[in-house]
């Protein structure tokens, strides 16, 4: 008997269920032949945000875009030194090289894979000190802290009541990289807030698997200021503040178009209900694999609403059962093999093997699992089965 086939992802399946919808309104905009910019824009802009629960949402060409145009509207500028963690995809530090600042890392929290406040603490007080303009200076580099980019990875929201006193007693700036982690919630004054508007600016990726995603690349920042939100949209279309009238030298071509917005939009309108589908899913694989030693399963804690873009375990042989589980027709993922501070791009910074413990004990064990909005009870009951299997 073949296995059961068990996709990582399944797009089709998602895309099925709003297929008319995105169709019509594609022949829609061919007719009109407006594909860059338009009304389609300012209203996938206006419903973002509004979701968010943000004064305003720019919406631009990519995930790292946004990041970078959050970062840039945050004031960080060439020379500055941004703290970030070393388990995320590379967009997060990319987006501060690119910006032309130095990248710093703080070791993550081994049940969030998140920052850990504490760390984060730790770091400022111990290795950092005030210089003589009032500027917290990191005493490795010399160079002046000027913000934290807080990560909610794999859908998780990051521990944001601690991380945003300890950066306000030190006068940072917190910029969100939600880009795993669309709709996901944060009680904080006891009210449960959308990521994306807990720090100054908030950054998502619409990469196709993402929990919302495009039809091909996409991202958007989310704001209450209006300032940034004025140079985000100077930024990403060349500088402009009118057609041809270029105020800035910083500016590129990072802009969302018609038709991604457009399909974005009407994907919107369905994300809370994936989102609870996944929730769901989440909560098939805690019922099978839970109690198991082996295994340690994603941790959801008080008020926090973890929207799972991945369900990432952590398993003693991770290759072994990864190889298996492919055998199996089990799509798998890692997220993310190798801490970036142990990347060749960054190998420059200098740090070492053993630096930060938590991040790479994360990165030699984390296994994703299959989780979507349409994954089935017995897709899922077929990867636990043979997940056990493998472990023994």
């Amino acid at each position: 008997m073949s296995p059961m086939k068990v996709p990582f992802v399944d797009l089709r399946a998602q895309h099925d269920e709003v297929r008319d919808e995105i169709e019509s309104t594609i022949r829609e905009i061919i007719d009109q032949s407006q594909f860059i910019g338009g009304e389609r824009v300012a209203s996938f802009e206006k419903k973002f945000a509004a979701f968010c629960g943000a004064r305003h949402a720019v919406a631009c060409a990519s995930g790292t875009d946004a990041l970078k145009l959050a970062l840039m509207a945050g004031g960080v500028a060439e020379g500055d030194e941004v703290i970030t963690v070393p388990n995320t995809f590379i967009a997060t530090v990319e987006a501060i090289t690119q910006v032309r600042a130095r990248c710093t890392f703080v070791d993550i929290d081994p049940e969030t894979y998140n920052l850990s406040p504490q760390n984060l603490a730790e770091f400022l007080e111990k290795q950092c000190f005030l210089g003589g303009e009032g500027h917290l200076l990191d005493a490795r580099t010399g160079l002046r802290i000027t913000a934290v980019l807080v990560v909610h990875l794999y859908g998780q929201p990051a521990d944001m009541t601690d991380i945003l006193e300890i950066a306000g007693r030190y006068n940072l700036k917190v910029i969100e990289d939600a880009c795993q982690a669309h709709g996901a919630t944060y009680r904080i004054n006891d009210e449960d807030r959308r990521v994306g508007t807990l720090g100054l600016a908030g950054a998502f990726s619409f990469f196709p698997g993402k929990n919302l995603g495009a039809m091909g690349e996409g991202g958007a920042v989310t704001t209450n200021d209006d300032l940034m939100d004025r140079h985000m949209r100077i930024w990403r279309d060349h500088g402009q503040s009118e057609r041809y009238v270029h105020v800035s030298p910083f500016g590129w071509n990072g802009r969302l178009d018609a038709m991604q917005c457009a399909i974005l939009e009407i994907k919107l309108r369905k994300l809370d209900e994936w989102n609870e589908r996944r929730r769901r899913a989440a909560a098939w694989y805690r019922e099978r694999l839970a109690g198991d030693p082996r295994i340690f399963l994603p941790r959801e804690l008080p008020g926090r609403k973890h929207v799972y873009h991945l369900f990432a375990v952590r398993v003693p042989d991770r290759d072994k059962s990864r190889q298996y589980l492919t055998a199996q027709g089990i799509g798998v993922g890692l997220h993310y093999p190798i801490a970036l501070h142990l990347q060749q791009a960054y190998l420059c910074l200098g740090w070492q093997p053993g630096d930060f413990p938590e991040s790479e004990a994360a990165a030699a064990s984390i296994l994703s699992l299959p989780i979507f909005p349409h994954i089935s009870e017995e897709q899922v009951d077929y990867v636990c089965r043979s997940l056990k299997e493998i472990l023994g």
